[in-house]
């Protein structure tokens, strides 16, 4: 007799996971290189185990039901266990993670973080490096959702007094935003400082917070403002250099912007906007802060240095240097 041990495994969530994106059987059989009919039979045989349905086939669009949705969410979450276990038991054979992730927010210089990169390679390190870039408190979700084991440019200071459980965190330094408009939109030839009154009827650019549940940061718009919104700062700053838009930028990845004169500084009459920025990293199974592999303590071990923390935060200042070992 088949039991839910049997068909619960990886494939079924991934299967699950992919009709979910796909929308479509036919569609997702291509993706997984199965016939439209292997995948019915294996989705029926699923349904049937479980006797729950977990796809609604009456819409031209397939679609998981409320269970098949729980089931997905459950078996995501059961798939991240099992490469944190195995993540585990490699760090404990060699001491080193096999892969180390960290969620970069927009406003860290890239630069710098790809110098230590650099400098962690020269290690000769059996770690995998991957870089993905978050924002606002999606860089924080990352961490806590087991997706990254640190995280640079989390806003505040998420791990200080317990706030989140298992996580710790240490200041990096402040950033401070500055009022950039393009030097022909309308608001620049009005005198300063600029009053929200005169600044609501124009369109503000906003970069999308990657956070995916919770709570979304949303900075520096105000009520009834039209906005565009862009999916990283890069395109924040270019749209606003367009005339596309206004808004706060960062003071420390656009003085060259403001040099060029493809973008102009306008004071306002809201109070100096300046954001507090922490470097976050996670350890399930200790309230150590030090604990944890290699290549984290490699890391922490780079943060600790006052040079380090301001080259990430200020463009065109003098890099990181590596402490080796």
């Amino acid at each position: 007799m088949t039991t839910p041990r049997d068909v619960l495994t990886p494939e079924a969530f991934a299967l699950l996971e992919t009709i979910d994106q796909e929308g479509s059987m036919a569609a997702a059989a291509r993706r997984l290189g199965l016939v439209p009919s292997a995948l019915s039979y294996r989705t029926r045989q699923l349904e049937e185990t479980l006797d729950v349905l977990l796809l609604d086939r009456r819409a031209k669009r397939v679609r998981l039901t409320p269970a098949g949705q729980a089931l997905l969410q459950s078996g995501q979450r059961l798939l991240a266990d099992i490469d944190a276990l195995a993540r585990r038991v490699q760090r404990v054979a060699t001491g080193w993670e096999s892969e180390f992730t960290l969620a970069v927010d927009g406003v860290i210089d890239r630069h710098t973080v790809l110098d230590l990169c650099e400098a962690f390679y020269a290690l000769g390190a059996p770690t995998r490096l991957r870089l993905r870039e978050e924002t606002l408190n999606g860089t924080l979700e990352a961490l806590t959702r087991g997706e990254a084991d640190l995280a640079l440019g989390v806003p505040g200071n998420p791990g200080g007094s317990g706030t989140v459980p298992g996580i710790h965190s240490l200041p990096i330094g402040q950033v401070e935003f500055v009022f950039a408009l393009a030097p022909q939109h309308p608001l620049a030839k009005l005198p300063q400082p600029l009053s929200d009154a005169q600044i609501r009827p124009h369109r503000a650019v906003a970069v999308a917070d990657t956070v995916r549940s919770g709570h979304s940061l949303t900075v520096g718009l105000l009520p009834g403002q039209e906005v565009l919104t862009v999916s990283h700062l890069q395109q924040k700053i270019e749209a606003q250099a367009r005339g596309l838009g206004v808004g706060f930028v960062p003071k420390n990845l656009t003085r060259e912007w403001f040099a060029q004169g493809r973008l102009v500084p306008r004071s306002v009459e809201r109070a100096p906007r300046v954001a507090a920025l922490s470097y976050a990293w996670r350890i399930p199974d200790g309230q150590d802060g030090e604990r944890g592999g290699r290549a984290l303590q490699w890391w922490l071990k780079q943060l600790k240095s006052p040079t380090t923390r301001q080259a990430l935060l200020h463009e065109g200042r003098a890099r990181a240097r590596s402490k080796q070992g």
